[in-house]
């Protein structure tokens, strides 16, 4: 996902600088001008806005504010943006740490997935100071077609989880329409068609299903990724002392792939973990 992000943030004729923990991985927008540093406190050094996407609340929190971190490089008067999945508490608690250095944060994750980080069509939801969102605005559209801001420090957490949990439900029944033609003696392909056309229609069923179908199942957002957002749903839900139990089902859905060893596949795998596809 961040590649393609800071690739459209080139295009859009900002100056960028990037880190990665895998090196190797920024080749691609060195070549296309993206200037290479050695550490988050660098790029925070040199930068007016920095974005990190990692994977957890835990490499944001060490990319933030542990060694060699943004909170280390940032000048006061910076913006940090963190486009990861992680926990609202923790997007709260790393705002607060900023902030007293004079460093404000955005919480804004992402949907869409890779396709939307490589066309900029992802969907961002957007926490924190409503002023601070404005300064940002041009970056986050860089990157972006649908960007929303959605309240104070840790809210654009807090509506990504309830996406993930839309997203997982929608995968689910994705998988259980595709079941049921697939039992029934009816082509896929032609039950996609007409339903992706009606109500029953969803991106699941526009992007994810044909890929299912061809046997595609590279990550555009991998098993394991869900699953830890499904985790942060249910933590949530917990704390909150709300039943979700059609998230526990894909949590558990979604725990048979991993028992196979497919967590590192996309999403759209879901299908061979429902119905007579099994078994085929």
């Amino acid at each position: 996902m961040g590649a393609p992000m800071a690739a459209n943030l080139l295009k859009a004729g900002f100056a960028v600088t990037v880190w990665n923990r895998t090196a190797g991985r920024a080749d691609a927008l060195l070549a296309s001008g993206a200037v290479l540093a050695s550490s988050p406190s660098e790029v925070a050094e040199v930068s007016e806005v920095t974005l990190s996407c990692v994977t957890n609340s835990p490499d944001v929190e060490a990319i933030a504010l542990g060694p060699n971190g943004v909170i280390e490089g940032a000048a006061p008067g910076s913006v940090y943006i963190d486009c990861s999945t992680i926990s609202p508490e923790v997007a709260r608690r790393v705002a607060a740490a900023l902030a007293a250095k004079g460093v404000s944060m955005l919480d804004a994750p992402v949907s869409g997935g890779d396709v939307g980080a490589r066309a900029a069509t992802l969907a961002i939801m957007v926490g924190g100071d409503p002023a601070t969102f404005e300064r940002c605005l041009p970056v986050l559209e860089s990157m972006g077609k649908t960007v929303v801001h959605v309240g104070p420090s840790g809210a654009g957490q807090v509506v990504k989880l309830r996406n993930q949990v839309a997203g997982g439900l929608h995968l689910l029944a994705m998988a259980e329409a595709i079941a049921l033609a697939r039992s029934a003696g009816v082509a896929p392909e032609k039950m996609l068609e007409v339903v992706s056309a009606g109500a029953g229609g969803s991106w699941m069923l526009s992007n994810l299903a044909p890929r299912a179908l061809r046997g595609d199942f590279a990550p555009g957002f991998m098993v394991d990724l869900m699953q830890k957002d499904l985790g942060l749903v249910l933590e949530t839900a917990a704390n909150e002392s709300l039943l979700l139990p059609g998230t526990t089902l894909v949590q558990q859905v979604f725990g048979v792939l991993q028992a196979e060893g497919r967590g590192a596949e996309g999403t759209q795998a879901i299908v061979d973990a429902v119905g007579p596809s099994r078994r085929q």
